[in-house]
Order: structure tokens, then sequence, then C-alpha cells
């Protein structure tokens, strides 16, 4: 009988443990070396992505499925894209979003697109994540070969107020040039690639990630030029706007005949200011991990190429976008200032 009581008193001693143990919860490293418990099963934790088309799309699905994998409640939402995000972000529709840097940027400042609203500083960043590359594509029937030959052509800079606009807008800015040196149209780079093909077009501001469909597309029946960016017009691009960073569009990507240098806008992943601190860190801890790398990874070749610790903050160091507590914590600790 005493030997039945006994068992029974281990195992639920046992059971006690198990508990105690899991239900999601973790021994996180604050940055003084003192340890803090996440229980990450209270935590729920929407990511935001964008259009099911996109690239947005299986990366942010892949960020949702990797906090899934460490405890955390999860879901990943198809959203608009950047403008979108940033509204769910401030409006707690959501724990994290992808966005473009220079649009998070207008939004913290009210510049830009932001214009007369109200300055969004409760917006946090979390860390950097990929280049949408600025490519300036022409056709070599056009003549067109330096960024001053743009002058009396006519240009597609993109739909007005749009993320590619606005790049043509600080590229002509950064080449002494304005609006008013070229014949510029307010189209779409899906539209301006059409005109491309008649002649109606002679260049078109393209912000995307590289190999591009529109593009490809039109090397099919025209042999495509890129347009560089490069010397002191992209020193100054990048000292006035530190979102940009140096680019190139390898001769590979469409079959040019030459690697062209050019500027890069990041994507960085938002965070919700309400957040713990030892929440963001522990999230951080996750998705830098060799597992947490390699199912990000996984989702697409561009996110297994360039989301890494060396780049964490490419994009957001020398801007006016806030790092979160947790996540300052967190590279601080890794020796990233």
């Amino acid at each position: 009988m005493m030997k039945k009581v006994l068992s029974i008193l281990l195992v639920m001693i046992m059971s006690f443990l198990v508990a105690a143990c899991g239900g999601g919860a973790k021994e996180t490293p604050k940055s003084d070396g003192k340890a803090v418990k996440v229980d990450r099963s209270k935590q729920f934790i929407t990511v935001l992505t964008g259009p099911t088309s996109g690239i947005y799309f299986p990366i942010g699905g892949a960020f949702s499925k990797l906090v899934g994998s460490m405890g955390y409640k999860t879901s990943a939402t198809a959203t608009g894209a950047t403008g979108e995000n940033i509204n769910a972000i401030l409006t707690g529709q959501g724990e994290m979003a992808i966005a473009m840097a220079d649009s998070v940027i207008q939004a913290v400042e009210a510049s830009g697109a932001y214009e007369g609203k109200k300055p969004a500083t409760d917006l946090r960043s979390m860390m950097g994540l990929w280049p949408n590359v600025c490519q300036i594509v022409t056709t070599e029937a056009s003549g067109i070969k330096k960024f001053s030959d743009l002058k009396g052509k006519k240009v597609g800079v993109g739909a007005p107020n749009s993320g590619v606009e606005l790049n043509a807008r600080m590229m002509y800015e950064a080449h002494g040039m304005t609006y008013a040196d070229s014949k510029v149209d307010y189209l779409s780079y899906g539209e301006a690639i059409d005109q491309m093909k008649n002649g109606q077009c002679d260049a078109a501001f393209v912000t995307s990630g590289l190999g591009n469909a529109t593009i490809k597309e039109l090397g099919t029946t025209q042999k495509i030029v890129f347009i560089p960016v490069e010397g002191e017009p992209l020193k100054k691009l990048m000292a006035k706007y530190p979102f940009y960073v140096e680019w190139k569009i390898p001769k590979e990507t469409y079959g040019t005949a030459v690697d062209t240098t050019t500027a890069a806008v990041m994507n960085i992943m938002l965070v919700s200011k309400n957040l713990p601190d030892d929440v963001v860190y522990d999230l951080l801890t996750g998705i830098y991990s060799a597992d947490g790398l390699k199912t990000i990874g996984d989702s697409h070749a561009t996110a297994k190429k360039e989301i890494k610790m060396e780049t964490a903050l490419r994009g957001i160091k020398g801007t006016k976008v806030q790092l979160h507590p947790g996540a300052v914590k967190f590279y601080n600790e890794k020796g990233i200032k």
C-alpha cells in the first residue's frame, strides 16, 4: 500500500514539473544577465504580410510558422502591403508587419505621402529584411545610357505618391534634376513598360525585387538597358536618405551586357510598440537561430539570401525609425550597435 501511495505521489510530482517547464514558458536572458520567463502560450502574434500574389505573403507566412513553432499563438494575414500594414500596426491590428523603409520613414516624419498627417511616432522596428531594387529600365534603341540622358525624354515615374514615384523624385533630386527636365508621366511601371513596347515611353522606374516579370517580358522583344545610379549622385542619395543602400543588378538577371549599380530600399519588420520587451527579445532569439533562419529562408530564395544577422539593421540604422527596446537589448548583446 505504501509503495502504491509513493508511486502516485511520484507521478503527481513529475506531472507538476512537466507543467511548470512546459506551456510555452521559456527562460530568456536579459541584457543585465538576469533571466526572465516569457510565457509564450499567452502571447498572440499576428504577422501582417501583403497580397497573396507578392513576396510579402510567403515570407510573412514563414515568420508566422516559426513564431508558432516557438510556442506562441499566431496567424499570418494577407494585406495590401506597406500602407495598410503601417496603419494596422498603429491601430493595434497586428503585432508584426512587413513594410518598405521609405514609407515608414515618411509616416514617422509626416512627409511625402503622409504629409499633413500626424507623425507616426509610435511605430517601432524590429529588423531589416530584404531590398526592393530601384531599376530604371530603357531600351538600347532609345539611346539612353546615363541618368542625364533622361532630359527631354518620356519617362514613366510611377503612380502619384507611390513608392516607385517617391524613389523617382529622389533620384532626380540626387542628379541635380527635376521632373521639369523630362516629359514625365505618372504611370505604374506595368503601364509604362507597355508603352515602351510601342515607342510611347522611353524609360520607366521600377522598384521591385530583381527578376521583375514585366521587365523580363520587355526583354523578349527588345534589348533592355538599365540606367545606373552611381558615383556622387548615389552618395548624395544615401547621405540624405539613409534607407537607401547601394545595390547591383547582375547582368545574368535580365541578360544585359553588364552589371548595373543602383540603389535599393530595404523592407523592414515593424513590431507593435505594446509588445513586451522580453517578448521581442525572445522572438529575435528564435528568428536568428539556425532553425529560425532555415524556416524563413525556405519560404523564398530572396529571404534565404538576404535575411541574416549581419544585415539586421540595414535600412533602419541612421533613420528616425525607432527600434523596439527589446530589439535594442538583443542587438546590443550581439555587438550590433
